[in-house]
């Protein structure tokens, strides 16, 4: 063991610092910089300040670069996306973006995966439906020359300019996905490391044709869920259409997350079939989040619950991240008194116990006669208060 004192000029304390290289601890939860939790204990090195007055212990989570310094160890994150319960309400690439930067404001996004059966990727929510019926309506309005853009429509691809959506769309069909298909029929010919380069450069570095393949071309099947989510490194994995196909397999997935020592798992669902898989979560010390539009039964496992609408939207705030402390609780050794805003003394007495992370409500009745519905036991104990 290592120490390292450190003297104040200015002060008479002196913080001793000790360095131990044991691998022995006991872990608990990690925790970003803005949530009131208590810190990890680390997995290389332990830094331990003792004070004359107080022994106080800061553990730091340490991990050794290849350079032979320590620096501190960043937390590893896992999200995990239930689609078939959690679908998302708008875009799925913004969608997929700003809950990966959630995911981020706790530490390193090692993996991020969704799951649903074949079902979440054919149905067409009614905001998709909506924009294709407007779109429709206003392309009908342009042929008929009742409504004139403002602009032209411009081809991303080549740069033309059409009046018309429609006629965007003729130009990008007749030219452009010609063009696409003479590409793909010369790849398949290809063959070994002619065949890898040819797609590279053509087909899959072509990237204003994908572009423009999003904005101009309608998807024969669904809305093109499963390929923004991937544009967005979503890995995305489609399931049997079968009962609770997609539940097991994302339980199969946090189980392995467990195993590999991540510390803090993002669960997007309002599913309480994973109540039980959070829990055991929670017991090995794991940071859990949930995502959903209810704070239920997933919520009341986790550390902390977040809104949907708040993350699709980007309105999360540090605010909204603070974790929860059911389990804190503030116990007196002796009795204690304060004065409230009204004059009164409350009383608390020994062994008093009252926990922290529970709501409660403090009400003042000024009308101390009417007792219709306390009994004749209460009247004694009525002093105006009463706390729910």
């Amino acid at each position: 063991m290592n120490s390292l004192s450190l003297h104040n000029a200015n002060a008479t304390t002196t913080h001793t610092l000790h360095f131990h290289s044991h691998h022995t601890f006991i872990h608990s939860k990690p925790t970003p910089s803005f949530l009131f939790l208590k810190s990890k204990p680390p997995t290389h090195t332990q830094c331990c300040i003792n004070n004359n007055n107080s022994n106080n212990i800061i553990d730091i989570d340490m991990v050794k670069t290849k350079q032979g310094t320590y620096v501190p160890k960043q937390n590893k994150v896992v999200v995990l996306w239930d689609l078939d319960n959690k679908p998302p309400r708008g875009p799925p690439y913004d969608a997929a973006l700003s809950l990966k930067t959630l995911a981020e404001r706790f530490g390193e996004l090692t993996d991020i995966s969704a799951y649903a059966n074949r079902h979440a990727f054919i149905h067409l929510p009614q905001w998709v439906r909506d924009e294709r019926r407007q779109r429709k309506n206003l392309d009908v309005l342009e042929r008929k020359g009742i409504v004139n853009p403002s602009e032209p429509y411009l081809c991303s691809v080549c740069g033309r300019k059409c009046k018309t959506n429609v006629d965007l769309k003729k130009h990008f069909k007749q030219l452009h996905q010609r063009e696409r298909q003479k590409k793909l029929n010369r790849l398949n010919s290809l063959k070994g490391k002619k065949r890898q380069k040819y797609k590279e450069r053509f087909v899959s570095g072509d990237q204003k044709y994908n572009d423009a393949v999003r904005e101009i071309v309608t998807p024969r099947v669904g809305y093109g869920l499963d390929s923004e989510l991937r544009r967005a490194g979503v890995f995305v994995k489609t399931v049997e259409d079968k009962p609770q196909a997609a539940d097991w397999a994302l339980k199969k997935q946090m189980m392995h997350s467990m195993s590999r020592g991540i510390d803090w798992l993002l669960l997007v669902s309002d599913d309480s079939d994973f109540s039980e898989m959070l829990r055991k979560a929670r017991e090995a010390n794991l940071g859990t989040v949930v995502v959903g539009d209810v704070d239920r039964a997933l919520g009341r496992h986790a550390d902390l619950w977040v809104p949907w609408n708040a993350v699709e939207n980007g309105e999360v705030v540090d605010m909204d991240l603070v974790t929860k402390s059911r389990d804190r609780r503030r116990r007196s050794d002796r009795t204690t008194s304060t004065v409230d805003d009204f004059g009164d003394v409350l009383f608390f007495q020994e062994d008093e116990e009252m926990e922290m992370g529970e709501d409660f409500m403090l009400e003042y009745s000024q009308d101390e006669d009417s007792d219709e519905y306390t009994t004749d036991d209460e009247e004694d104990d009525d002093d105006g208060f009463y706390i729910y």
